[in-house]
Parts: structure tokens; C-alpha cells; sequence
């Protein structure tokens, strides 16, 4: 649905065909969307993109009866618009090209080599179109021993060490619950496809922005890959712990579990002020945060056995109160009833009359622009819900030149 009164966005007057599906492609086009630019969701006729059937639970109308849109589907695709197109007919591909020759960014996650058969891929459109940014998101990158392989995000959790670093220490290894290295994957090739803009709103020439799950993966390893290359020595799996801040994880209290991330000394020594804590500020062993690294083993059962005597609550109130960094662990229904992120928007109801309880509830964007916030002008769109509206503007554009 359009919202007319929503301001200009940052990105207002850049149009991006949008080929991608599933969710590294389609988080990045839809921040592209929300930041302003006009999104056309080119998605094949009959089936459209992977996701739309990727429930339960999906959405309902608003006479309860649910639609063909999951909610795994509906993270990831408003502020677009589908236009239900074959790339592999030549209709198809002369409607393609007529979008191209008034966009300023393409994105695909095809397989390597696949866009060629249809004369989309890089090398040939570059040549057609040199002013055109064009983004490719594989599982491995456009080379490279894997470039030929398909890739999901649990592969290149499993492969990109991830699943390494995360579980407790004598359990089975395990992959984040979200899709983490689509999301990262989309936020990079998001960055990657505004310098590419930067440089041909600069130099007048566009760029193949080549963008791999196992790459980002690797990349968001962050300070646990340093760790390995600076010391030789692969991080454990540590839990809820930190290899190198001690303490810094989950404590059970006497009515479920809570988070204390002691950052430094002069907190840890603020700790030792609480009931039972005393002790600890005069052991040798916990003077500093490397001494405490080193003795992990003895300072957390013995912090354990005195968190566990008082409840949740009443740890996080001393701890707040002496400016001790701590949280609740919070489940979802928490998450979206807490001050602070009803305070900051991170769920927004998005108005569309066809919708249960008229429009979808959808996570909303963390970007804070002053001068350009954020817009939410289109829920998910249907599958070739925009068909005549874009090939209509398609005749325009052809009357026009």
C-alpha cells in the first residue's frame, strides 16, 4: 500500500530490479526500499519467491483466511513491488530489459554462471548498461574451488566456523537461530551497492558487486577470528561465557537465569559490594579481568552458588543501581512488550485493509535518520501485484523516448 505523505527518502529516485530470493537478497533490497528507493521484486509467474511458502504460520486476510505469504516471507519484502515475469522467455527478457534501461541497480543470487543463458549476467549487461550497478549474492563468490556449489545460510554457518564458537562446552555444535550470515551477507552487499553508487554518481561507470555467504561469515568471526590468528589457538565453546571477559555471561538466579557483563576492574570491584559477593573482591585470583580469565573455573561456580540465592529481579536492581552492565533474558512476547523497544519502534504495524486486523505487524528498520528517516510506504507485496502498473510504465517510458 502507498502511504503519499511519507517524506523523500535518501535513496528516492534509485530503482533497483530485484532477482534475488529467500533472505540474503531480499533483507538487502528491502532496506534499499526503506531507505527510499524504488524496489521491483521480479519474481517467476506461478511460483515467485522460495520464502512464500516457508510457514506456518502465514498471514491472514482480513476475513481470517490465510494468504500464500508466510511470515518468514513477510521479513524481508515490503517496500517493494512484484512484477511476475519468466527471465527464461524472450517476452520476459525484453520486459527485463526495458526495466534495465531506467535502473540503477541489479541484484541476483542466482548460481554462477546461470543469468549468461539469458543474456542477464554481468559481462553482458555492463556492456549494455555501463552506468549499472550490479550486485551478485552466492553462497561462494563469482571464483574459486567453490564457486559452481549452491549455498545456504546453515552451510556457510557450519563452514564459516560459527557453529564452531557456539553451544556449551561439552555439547554438540550449534547454529544461530536466525539466519545470521543472510542477514550480514544482505547489510554487506547493502554497503557494497552504495559505494558502487557513490563511485558511478562520481566517475559515471558502474561495478559487479560480488558478495558471498562464506565470506561474510568469515568476516562477522570478528574478534574470534583475531583470537586464532593472533594466538594460533582456536577459541572453545564457551556457552553463554566470553574467552576473553571474566565475568560475562548468564548466572542462574533462584527464579531463572539473568546476564552480567562485567566490563572491567573497577565494576568487578563494585560486584564485590553486593550480599555474598565480598569474598571475592580480596582474592588474588580476581584482582584483574586477565587473572580472572585465567581462573574462570574457580570464580564461576563460586558466583554461581550466591546468585542463585535471590531472584531475578532483585539481582538486576543492585546490579543497575551500581551501574553493573546486566539484562534479563528476555523471550520474544518480553522483547516487543519492553519500554524501551516500544519506545524505539521495532515492531510497526503496517496499515493494509486486505490484512487481519487491518496490516501486518513487522519489525521495524534500526536506522534513526534525522533528515531522511526510514519509510514504510508498501507492505509485502502479492505475487505479480504490480504487473500492469510496472509494464504500463513500461509503454510510458517507450511513448516517452
Amino acid at each position: 500500500m502507498n502511504s503519499p505523505a511519507l517524506p523523500a527518502g535518501s535513496l528516492d529516485g534509485v530503482r533497483v530490479l530485484d532477482l534475488s530470493r529467500i533472505l540474503a537478497g531480499p533483507s538487502c533490497t528491502q532496506l534499499l526500499g526503506d531507505l527510499g528507493a524504488d524496489v521491483i521484486k521480479v519474481e517467476k509467474p506461478g511460483a515467485g519467491d522460495d520464502t512464500r511458502k516457508w510457514g506456518p504460520p502465514f498471514a491472514r486476510a482480513a476475513d481470517g483466511t490465510p494468504f500464500d505469504e508466510s511470515a518468514y516471507y513477510l521479513c524481508a519484502n515490503r517496500n517493494k513491488r512484484s512484477v511476475a515475469l519468466d527471465i527464461a522467455t524472450p517476452e520476459g527478457q525484453a520486459s527485463i530489459h526495458a526495466l534495465l534501461a531506467h535502473s540503477d541497480v541489479l541484484i541476483e543470487n542466482f548460481k554462477v554462471g546461470d543469468l549468461s543463458r539469458y543474456g542477464l549476467d554481468w559481462p553482458q549487461l555492463h556492456a549494455r548498461y555501463p552506468r549499472l550497478v550490479y550486485c551478485s549474492i552466492t553462497g561462494f563468490g563469482q571464483d574459486g574451488p567453490y564457486a559452481a556449489r549452491p549455498g545456504y545460510d546453515f552451510m556457510a554457518q557450519a563452514m564459516g566456523g560459527i557453529m564452531s564458537l557456539t553451544g556449551e562446552p561439552d555439547g554438540a555444535p550449534q547454529k544461530v537461530a536466525v539466519g545470521i550470515t543472510d542477514l550480514m551477507t544482505g547489510m554487506y552487499a547493502t554497503v557494497g551497492i552504495l559505494a558502487a553508487l557513490r563511485h558511478r554518481d562520481r566517475h559515471g561507470v558502474g561495478q559487479h558487486v560480488d558478495v558471498a555467504l562464506l565470506d561474510c561469515q568469515v568476516a562477522s568471526l570478528a574478534n574470534a577470528a583475531t583470537h586464532y590468528l593472533t594466538s594460533g589457538t582456536p577459541p572453545a565453546r564457551l556457552g553463554n561465557a566470553h574467552p576473553n571477559i571474566v565475568p560475562y555471561e548468564a548466572f542462574p538466579a533462584s527464579d531463572g537465569y539473568f546476564v552480567i557483563a562485567v566490563g572491567n576492574d573497577a565494576q568487578f570491584r563494585r560486584l564485590c559490594t553486593l550480599p555474598g559477593m565480598q569474598p571475592l573482591a580480596d582474592d588474588a585470583r580476581f584482582i584483574t579481568n586477565a587473572s580472572r580469565v585465567s581462573h574462570r573455573a574457580a570464580l564461576i561456580p563460586l558466583m554461581r552458588a550466591i546468585t542463585r540465592e535471590r531472584d531475578a529481579a532483585w539481582w538486576l536492581a543492585s546490579l543497575e543501581a551500581l551501574q553493573i552492565p546486566c539484562a534479563p533474558i528476555n523471550t520474544l512476547p518480553q522483547v516487543f512488550a519492553d519500554p524501551q523497544v516500544v519506545h524505539r519502534e521495532m515492531a510497526v504495524r503496517m496499515e493494509d485493509a486486505r490484512y487481519e486486523a487491518g496490516g501486518p505487524v513487522l519489525l521495524g528498520n534500526p536506522l534513526k535518520l534525522s533528515a531522511t528517516p526510514v519509510r514504510y510506504a508498501r507492505t509485502p507485496p502479492r505475487l505479480g501485484e504490480h504487473t500492469s502498473e510496472i509494464l504500463d510504465q513500461l509503454a510510458t517510458y517507450g511513448r516517452a523516448h
